[in-house]
Formats: structure tokens, sequence, C-alpha cells
């Protein structure tokens, strides 16, 4: 049974940068492309960034661009957000979860339709 497993939160001030880490297992990372997703407190859960199965696309959503790096090793079935220039807004539990995808170049940052869960990490952003 595939799982998938956040690490890596934790409490930051604003202005600071915090790197989450997503270790998969069961699962190959040339297979199934990679979302990290955020619910922050009365929100809905959001997309933040992705990484396609071949590395060579990556989506942001817009309130990260510029922020948030996304990135991963295959071999070490790992796959990290760099997180910088943190602000408030970036307060929530912060998921990591998989989509099959075979093989291209194609992500994504809906929730709907992923196959596997992690069970969060939280991070706190303080003014």
């Amino acid at each position: 049974q595939p799982h998938v497993v956040e690490s890596g939160g934790g409490s930051v001030q604003a202005g600071g940068s915090l790197r989450l880490s997503c270790t998969v297992s069961g699962l190959s990372l040339q297979h199934y492309a990679i979302g990290w997703f955020r619910q922050g407190p009365g929100k809905e859960r959001e997309g933040v960034s992705c990484i396609s199965v071949d590395d060579v696309t990556t989506e942001h959503a817009d309130s990260v661009k510029g922020r948030f790096i996304v990135s991963k090793d295959n071999a070490k079935k790992m796959v990290y957000l760099q997180m910088n220039s943190l602000k408030p807004g970036d307060t929530g539990i912060y998921y990591c979860a998989a989509r099959f995808q075979g093989g291209g170049g194609y992500c994504f940052l809906e929730p709907y339709g992923m196959d596997y869960w992690g069970k969060g990490t939280q991070v706190t952003v303080s003014s």
C-alpha cells in the first residue's frame, strides 16, 4: 500500500524560510506526479505547488510564485517544497499528494483526483 508522509513543518516569523519534505513509499516518482496543498484556518484546501513525473513541469499558485520552489529526488523517493519569504497568510496544514501519470509533463494543483495523501504538517507564520 503506497504511503505519503510530510515532514519539516514548524513555526517561523514572517520573512523566514522552511523546507518541507515528502517521503513516498510503495510508489515510484517516475510514475506519479506530486502536488503540495494547504488548508488554512477556516479555508478550503488549495493547491500550492506541483511537479511532473519528468521534472520538466512545475506549477505554483499565484500567491506563492517567486517564493516557493518544488523539487524531487527520484532515487531517494523524496519531494521538497522550499518556502521562502513566508507570510502569515501561508499558515496552514500542508499536504503532499500523489497522482498516477505514467509519464509526461503534467502536474496538478487541483486537490480532486489525487490518488494518495499524507496526513499533513503544520506551518505557522507569525507577524
